[in-house]
Order: C-alpha cells, then sequence, then structure tokens
C-alpha cells in the first residue's frame, strides 16, 4: 500500500479505487510494526541503514491467548479481575509456557457480560514462540491439535485463580488465539509483541522516518511496548 502512497518527494496520496484517493494535507502516519512499515515501502527510497536498523532489530515473541464466557454461579463472591500464575520462578517471567496473566473484568464492570455471567481473557505474555506454528494451515488438524496442547497451561492456571466453582466443561465461550491469530487478525509480522529492545542498551527509535512526510507511531517507536506509547501517539 505505502508503495502506491509514495510520490516523489514525499507521502502524501492514498488510491482507494479508480480515480479515488485519500490525500493526505501534511502527512501520512502508519501504525504498524516497524517490519510491517518496511514491507509496504517501495525499496528504492528507504535508506539502507533505515532498512538494516529494522531488519536487525529482534523481535518480542508472540502470544497464546484464551477468551472464555462461564456462568457465575458457584464462583466466589470475592473473586479479584487480575491475577498473574507463575509456575517457576526459576525459570524466569520470560521463558515459555510458565507465566500466565488473567483478567475477569466482569468482576468490576458486571454489565461487560450478561446477567449471573462472567468473562474473562487469560493470556501467555509475549512468551510463545512463533517459529512452533509457522507455516501451518489453520484448518488442519495439526493446528487445532497443537492449540490444544500449547492452551492448556491457560486452561489449569484459570482454575487455579478462579477455584473449585470453575469448570472449563461448562463454559459457554471458548476462544483460543494463537500467534497465527496475531499474525493475521493485528497483521503482525510474525505475530510477534513488539521489537525485543532492552532499556539501558538501546533505544526506541522516533516517529520520523528518512521519507519525506512519513512518520511512524505505535509500539516500535518511543517510548515502546505497553499502555505508555499511547501518550506520544495521542500527542502526535
Amino acid at each position: 500500500m505505502f508503495a502506491e502512497w509514495y510520490k516523489p518527494g514525499g507521502c502524501l496520496e492514498y488510491p482507494l479505487m479508480e480515480l479515488q484517493f485519500i490525500r493526505a494535507k501534511k502527512a501520512v502516519v502508519s501504525n504498524a510494526s516497524m517490519w510491517d512499515t518496511l514491507k509496504l515501502l517501495p525499496q528504492e527510497v528507504v535508506p539502507k541503514s533505515y532498512s538494516n536498523r529494522i531488519n536487525t532489530t529482534s523481535q518480542c515473541e508472540s502470544f497464546m491467548h484464551l477468551h472464555l464466557g462461564f456462568d457465575a454461579e458457584g464462583i466466589r463472591s470475592d473473586l479479584g479481575i487480575h491475577h498473574i500464575v507463575v509456575n517457576d520462578w526459576e525459570r524466569g517471567v520470560d521463558a515459555d509456557q510458565n507465566v500466565v496473566l488473567i483478567s475477569v473484568p466482569s468482576v468490576l464492570t458486571p454489565n461487560l457480560a450478561p446477567i449471573g455471567k462472567h468473562v474473562l481473557h487469560a493470556y501467555l505474555p509475549g512468551t510463545e514462540p512463533f517459529e512452533l506454528w509457522e507455516g501451518l494451515d489453520r484448518k488442519s488438524a495439526e493446528y487445532r491439535n497443537l492449540k490444544a496442547q500449547r492452551s492448556e497451561i491457560m486452561w489449569r492456571a484459570v482454575e487455579r485463580a478462579v477455584g473449585p466453582g470453575f469448570s472449563r466443561e461448562k463454559c459457554e465461550v471458548k476462544l483460543v488465539g494463537s500467534p497465527l491469530t496475531h499474525q493475521r487478525f493485528l497483521r503482525r509480522n510474525r505475530g510477534t509483541y513488539g521489537p525485543a529492545i532492552q532499556a539501558g542498551t538501546d533505544t526506541f527509535p522516533g516517529h520520523s522516518t528518512p521519507i519525506p512526510h512519513l512518520y511512524c507511531c505505535g509500539d516500535s517507536t518511543f517510548p515502546g511496548i505497553g499502555v505508555l506509547q499511547l501518550l506520544p501517539v495521542v500527542q502526535l
């Protein structure tokens, strides 16, 4: 797409359909990751130093997600909204299949779910290796089996956090997301969480690019991954 946006001297318009364009008055802002943005640019206008920096930036791993809807009957009334399950502290919080984060927002805001129900989101926080999933057919039995296998740690964490009143068999909504889900629906390069830039060793790039009138925002730019990255984006 950016290859179509680019005009000599700058990046200012995008064709919607035949004879129709979106024309920017000042600039185009990309919220895609640095790797995805680079793929959208015509190679002949990208300085080698810029592409080399992006191509040599390490990536965080991807995610597994578990979305559930279940009956609140039998669930303890003092259930908290947020839970973290660490199976082995010795392995570290960035080890795969070790840490599970859980949120039950309907505990705090009941109208997020039907009356008498709960919604829950559990995930592996950027620790799922994309290599395990790369090239799999999302419609294949191999893919379904791998999802069942790699999501089991989240099910066990939910059972531990929610308590004995929870039953996975009684869940009315069961949705499992994989790194391929991230890659497809969020259009994330290799389903990555974002750049693996360590504080104190390197810094996230700013929002300008070598392409005139093209700026970048989101978690590939300062201040990086997480909620904080939204602040400069809003200002931009």
